[in-house]
């Protein structure tokens, strides 16, 4: 990496190169007048793995490239440990996510202004996700404009083109099931039935470090140090005034204190900028206390509001043998690659996720809560186990989940781990949601659409069938989507700890930008709105000054109360 020695003293030091991370690198360095340093604890993303998209799980699953979290036991999931990958590479998360492209719903960012978060409404996000994408379908549809951009850094598009008849017959069923077919989900309207976007372009993951880190690198007034291991922030206090003046970072063995004119901005992720605010003695006294750190500043909310997507997998055999099963053999996969390696096309440039639906679990639920990912093959998402002969699936979650969970510092130490708690379906309206997540998508596999392809059902298996039985295979089955996200979280209450500026509560000088301060979790993937924080809060640090509201209409269902599904 580019410029591995740093000065002492930045304008803006910025700790994480991920999905906020890079974004801000490239928006604050534009500024020729202004310095930017970048620490980043992970190299290189340069790996065929994390570049090529359907190696997804590789780096998701390697060390080098990704902090292998595990979680506490969890209480209502049997006490399993579960796996919470972070990524740990230029790019962050976004070297290492499934690619999947969803801004998540209008009214999950009506419901962060609702929450406190003053200004992040729908109408003022929507230009910044304009602003940060280039949505390669944009001329074959036009009707889109008001939503979609055609000139920021991340390329967008839908991979294949839904080349495999399931994909399609997918979307058939769930308008057959008489839900709306949607032709642009990140469009007007969310709720229904179409095909997936992904961060890919010209064949090849389209992370935050290709899209924004690597055009900026070339600027003298960007400093990129990577294997950086950030130990702390650095406070200094006069009195009540309090104010973060640089960090603390070890590399090669070395301690290396730099300091910051302007801000220090941490965008470490949901795991790592809440640990860093407690390593730093920023949180709650008691947690700071028990982990040996001396109580700097009493911000009970860091750590707390923690949230996440929970998914299981229904599969099914298929009759016919068109499915990614038959792909899984070493020599296919050397033609996929080398197709792939040569002329960046075929099943080697796509995340396989080509089609997709939104959907209301029940009547009274005002925007959609289960989201579908199709997958033409019957498969783990980690890629360790594929069902023997042919089949596919659908990842199934409920998406705005009740149940809250805490990240707390364990000890004084940097390398040492945070405890990580979801509490998954600590509340009975999650379970609920999961219940239905087995009857709907049932109804829906078996639509006429699927005829010709369904055969038996490999998961959950036609023996679940009671709510005991379904919360029983839930329980045992479910797995993280990898969306942690609000223990950091953005508002004006007791609890939260930026304001809508992303300013640090009672601090000078710090911010959070990453996907700790969304105050909910948004209905989707979580990559494309930390990229659309990111691009407003680069305005909000340099100038205050952010793009004017959008009025483009949004489109809901106007019976909500009393039906689940229908036309609109």
């Amino acid at each position: 990496m580019k410029n591995q020695m740093s000065d002492l003293t930045y304008d803006y030091i910025i700790v994480g190169a991920g999905s906020a991370g890079c974004v801000l690198a490239n928006r604050l360095s534009e500024d020729p007048k202004t310095s930017v340093l970048l620490l980043e604890t992970g190299g290189s993303d340069r790996s065929i793995f994390i570049q090529m998209p359907t190696a997804l799980s590789i780096p998701m699953n390697t060390k080098k490239y990704a902090w292998q979290f595990e979680t506490e036991e969890e209480p209502h999931l049997d006490n399993r440990k579960m796996h919470c990958p972070r990524g740990k590479v230029l790019g962050g998360s976004s070297s290492i996510n499934g690619m999947v492209y969803v801004r998540g719903h209008a009214k999950d960012f009506d419901e962060w202004a609702e929450k406190g978060a003053t200004d992040w409404d729908y109408a003022h996000c929507l230009p910044y996700f304009k602003k940060s994408e280039s949505w390669a379908l944009a001329a074959e549809n036009p009707e889109t404009k008001d939503y979609r951009g055609t000139e920021g850094p991340l390329g967008v598009n839908n991979g294949n083109q839904m080349k495999n008849p399931l994909y399609q017959a997918f979307v058939d069923a769930g308008v057959e099931a008489g839900y709306m077919d949607t032709p642009d989900y990140n469009a007007k309207q969310q709720e229904g039935f179409g095909p997936m976007h992904m961060t890919v372009k010209n064949g090849v993951r389209w992370s935050t470090s290709n899209a924004y880190l690597r055009p900026a690198l070339a600027r003298p007034n960007l400093t990129v140090v990577t294997h950086a291991l950030v130990h702390k922030v650095l406070l200094s206090v006069d009195g009540d005034a309090k104010k973060a003046t640089g960090i603390r970072y070890e590399r090669k063995g070395k301690m290396v204190d730099v300091q910051a004119n302007k801000d220090v901005i941490l965008s470490a992720g949901s795991i790592g900028s809440p640990h860093l605010l407690q390593l730093s003695g920023i949180g709650a006294k008691e947690t700071l206390e028990s982990a040996g750190i001396e109580c700097q500043h009493n911000l009970p909310g860091v750590g707390e509001n923690l949230q996440d997507h929970l998914e299981f997998y229904f599969q099914f055999k298929c009759k016919q043998p068109i499915t990614l099963n038959g792909k899984l053999d070493l020599w296919s996969k050397f033609l996929i690659g080398a197709n792939w390696f040569f002329f960046k096309k075929g099943l080697g440039a796509t995340n396989h996720f080509e089609s997709c639906g939104f959907i209301r679990s029940k009547a009274g639920v005002e925007w959609p809560d289960l989201q579908y990912h199709f997958l033409p093959a019957a498969m783990r998402y980690d890629g360790r186990t594929a069902f023997a002969g042919h089949g596919f699936q659908v990842h199934i979650g409920h998406n705005k989940p009740l149940s809250r969970g805490a990240v707390k510092v364990t000890s004084a130490d940097p390398k040492a781990p945070p405890s990580i708690r979801f509490n998954y379906l600590a509340e009975e309206a999650d379970k609920e949601g999961f219940r239905d997540c087995v009857k709907l998508t049932r109804e829906i596999i078996n639509q006429p659409a699927f005829d010709k392809y369904r055969d038996d059902e490999i998961q959950p298996g036609i023996q679940v069938q009671t709510d005991e039985e379904i919360d029983a295979f839930v329980r045992a089955n479910v797995e993280s989507a990898y969306h942690p996200s609000c223990t950091c979280k953005m508002g004006t209450d007791d609890m939260s700890v930026v304001d809508p500026q992303t300013r640090v509560h009672g601090i000078n000088n710090l911010r959070v930008v990453d996907s700790s301060i969304f105050p909910t979790i948004t209905n989707g993937n979580l990559n494309a709105p930390t990229i659309m924080v990111a691009e407003r809060a680069a305005d909000l640090i340099k100038s205050n000054v952010t793009l004017p509201p959008s009025d483009a209409e949004v489109s809901m269902a106007s019976d909500w109360k009393t039906q689940q599904r229908s036309k609109f």
